[in-house]
C-alpha cells in the first residue's frame, strides 16, 4: 500500500493538466542510462527514448536511417562508409549545458563506438564488435572522414553488421558528458533522442521530457515526438501494476503476468469484452524462441538422451497448442517449426519441417530404440526454473501417458542458467531473444566453433555440415540466398533435434484506450516517438 501511495504522489509532483505525458512502470528497475550498459529490456526502452545511432530498425525489421542519412558497403562486403547529418544535436539539459548548440560529428561516433570495447568501459555490448579490423596497437577501426563522413571496416564480410549497430549500444554521446561526469554518466544522460533526462529518483520516478531540437519530423513535416514527457514508475509487485493501470494511472503494460492474465484475457487470447471500452490489447510476433534443450556433450556415453530417436519421441509427445490454449492464453504460437521464429524471412515451416502432438509416432521411435512404450528408458531429468514449472508440469503429464518418466528439477534462474553454460544439465528450459534481425542469431547457437565458454552454444551441437552451410552464409552477401543457407540449416536442426521447440513468443501490449500510434514490433523495442495521447 505504501508503494501505492508513493506513486500516487509521485503522479501528481509531475502531472501537468496541460501536457501530455505518457506513463508506464518498470518492475526491474533501471541500474544506469549509459547506453554501454544497455543489455536488457529495463534499461534498453529508455535508452531508446534518449539516443540515436547511425541506423535504426523499422517495423518491418528493416535498416533505416537515423543519424545517417546513407550508407554504403564495399564490394568486399568489408568496408561501411556512412554520411551522416549535420542538423542532429545533443540534448540542451540542465546539468550540463553547452554553451552554443553541439551538433553531432563523426568523431563522436569513433568516441561512442570505441567505448564499447574500451575495457575500462567493460560494456556487455563488446561482442558486437568482434569482426571490426584492429590495428596493431588494439584500435578499433572507426574513422572519421571528416565531420559527416564515419568508415568502419571488418575483418570478414559480415552481412548481420547494419542490423547490429540499431542495437543500443551504438548510440552516439557527447565526449564532454562523459568525461566529466565520469562512472555518475549513468545518472547524467546526454543523447540525441526524442526526449531528454529530467529528473531520475532511483526506485521511484524517472521522468524525461521532449526534446525540443529533435531532428526527426513525421511525413506532413511535423516535428516528433507528439508527446511532452514519459514518466516511470518502479514498483515492483505486478499484481500492483495491475491496479494502477485499472485505476488509470498508468498508460501501458507490457506483458502477462499469471497474477492477472486470466481477467485481461480469454482462453484463447482475446481481450477479455468486460474491458473492451476501456483498454486495447496490441500483440504480434516477437523474435524469441522457448525451448528445452539437449546437453549433447559426448562425455556421458550412457545417457538415452544421445539417442536421436529418444529426442524425437519427446518432441512429439505433447501437445503445443494446447499448451498454450490453457496455460498461455495464447499468448504465443505453438512451436511445431525449427528454431527460427516467426517474424524472421527464414521462417518456412513448411521446408524446415517440424514436431506437432503425434503420440504413435513417438512409441514408434520409443520402441525402434529399444524401449517399447518407455519400458526401460530410465527417468530423464528437466532443470527448470519456477516461472516456467507449469508449462514442463504439463509435458511431464504428457510424456508420461506413452511412458516417459520426466523429473523437475526446479532451480533459481540464475543457478539455472549458469548449469547449463558449463554442460551440467542433460536436459534444461532456455530462450533466445533476437539480439538482431538475422537468422545468424539464432544459427550461432549451434556453431561448434561457439561452443562454451567462449560462445553460446549451450547443446553442445556438433555438425560438420552446419558448419559448412554457417560458414558460407556468413560469406553471403545476398539476402535471399543467405536466406536459404539458414532454412537448411534450421531443417537439419529439426532432423538432429538438439532442442524441443515450446512457442514462439508473442509481443503483448495493454494500452489505455485513449493511447494511439504506440503499435508493436517484432524485437519488442518500445518507440514513443509518434504516440499521441487522445482525450
Amino acid at each position: 500500500m505504501t508503494i501505492i501511495i508513493l506513486l500516487a504522489s509521485c503522479k501528481n509532483k509531475y502531472s501537468h493538466p496541460d501536457k501530455q505525458i505518457f506513463h508506464y512502470n518498470e518492475s526491474a528497475g533501471i541500474l544506469s542510462l549509459d547506453p554501454a550498459y544497455a543489455s536488457g529490456q529495463s534499461t534498453i526502452w529508455p535508452c531508446n527514448q534518449l539516443y540515436n545511432g547511425l541506423v535504426d530498425m523499422d517495423e518491418n525489421l528493416q535498416v533505416v536511417p537515423a543519424i545517417a542519412k546513407s550508407w554504403t558497403i564495399s564490394e568486399d562486403g568489408k568496408t561501411y562508409t556512412f554520411i551522416l547529418r549535420n542538423d542532429v544535436r545533443f540534448h540542451q539539459t540542465d546539468f550540463f549545458p553547452f554553451e552554443k548548440p553541439r551538433y553531432v560529428t563523426a568523431a563522436d561516433f569513433v568516441y561512442s563506438l570505441s567505448r564499447i570495447v574500451s575495457s575500462e568501459v567493460a560494456s556487455p555490448g563488446a561482442w558486437i564488435f568482434q569482426k571490426v579490423k584492429r590495428d596493431k596497437q588494439g584500435n578499433p577501426a572507426f574513422k572519421a572522414l571528416n565531420d559527416t563522413v564515419l568508415q568502419i571496416e571488418l575483418t570478414d564480410p559480415f552481412p548481420p553488421f547494419l542490423g547490429i549497430l540499431t542495437m543500443k549500444y551504438c548510440s552516439v554521446v557527447p565526449h564532454e558528458v562523459v568525461e566529466h561526469y565520469g562512472k555518475d554518466y549513468r545518472k547524467y544522460p546526454v543523447g540525441t533522442g526524442p526526449f531528454q533526462m529530467q529528473i531520475w529518483e532511483e526506485g521511484v520516478k524517472l521522468v524525461m521530457r521532449k526534446n525540443p531540437y529533435y531532428f526527426e519530423k513525421d511525413s506532413a513535416g511535423v516535428q516528433l515526438p507528439y508527446i511532452d514527457a514519459v514518466a516511470i514508475s518502479f514498483i515492483v509487485d505486478k499484481q500492483s501494476v495491475f491496479m494502477e493501470f485499472m485505476k488509470g494511472s498508468l498508460d501501458f503494460m507490457s506483458g502477462i503476468d499469471p497474477s492477472y492474465k486470466d481477467a485481461l484475457l480469454t482462453k484463447d487470447g482475446h481481450l477479455n469484452p468486460e474491458y473492451a471500452d476501456k483498454i486495447q490489447l496490441i500483440t504480434g510476433p516477437y523474435l524469441n524462441t522457448e525451448y528445452l534443450g539437449f546437453n549433447l556433450k559426448p562425455t556421458d556415453k550412457n545417457n538415452p538422451l544421445k539417442d536421436r530417436r529418444i529426442r524425437q519421441a519427446i518432441n512429439y509427445g505433447f501437445d503445443r497448442s494446447k499448451m498454450m490454449k490453457y496455460l498461455r492464453n495464447d499468448m504465443g504460437y505453438a512451436g511445431t517449426a525449427g528454431f527460427v521464429p516467426r517474424g524472421m524471412p527464414s521462417y518456412q515451416p513448411e521446408r524446415t519441417g517440424g514436431y506437432d502432438y503425434h503420440p504413435q509416432k513417438a512409441l514408434q521411435l520409443l520402441a525402434e530404440a529399444g524401449y517399447p512404450n518407455g519400458k526401460g528408458l530410465p527417468a530423464i531429468t528437466l532443470t527448470v526454473s519456477a516461472q516456467y514449472a507449469d508449462l514442463c508440469q504439463y509435458i511431464q503429464h504428457e510424456l508420461e501417458q506413452i511412458g516417459i518418466t520426466l523429473k523437475l528439477d526446479v532451480a533459481q534462474a540464475a543457478q539455472q542458467r549458469e548449469m547449463m553454460r558449463s554442460y551440467q544439465l542433460p536436459f534444461f528450459r532456455a530462450s533466445w531473444i533476437c539480439d538482431y534481425p538475422d537468422a545468424e542469431n539464432q544459427m550461432s547457437l549451434f556453431y561448434s566453433k561457439n561452443l562454451q565458454p567462449a560462445g553460446s552454444n549451450y547443446t553442445h551441437y556438433v555438425n560438420p555440415k552446419f558448419d559448412q552451410l554457417y560458414e558460407k552464409s556468413q560469406r553471403c552477401t545476398d539476402d535471399s540466398l543467405r536466406t536459404e543457407y539458414y532454412v537448411k540449416m534450421d531443417s537439419l536442426l529439426v532432423a538432429e533435434a538438439p532442442f524441443v521447440i515450446l512457442y514462439y513468443d508473442k509481443v503483448v501490449r495493454f494500452a489505455r484506450k485513449n493511447i494511439q500510434g504506440l503499435g508493436t514490433n517484432p524485437v519488442n523495442m518500445l518507440d514513443l516517438r509518434r504516440v499521441r495521447i487522445g482525450l
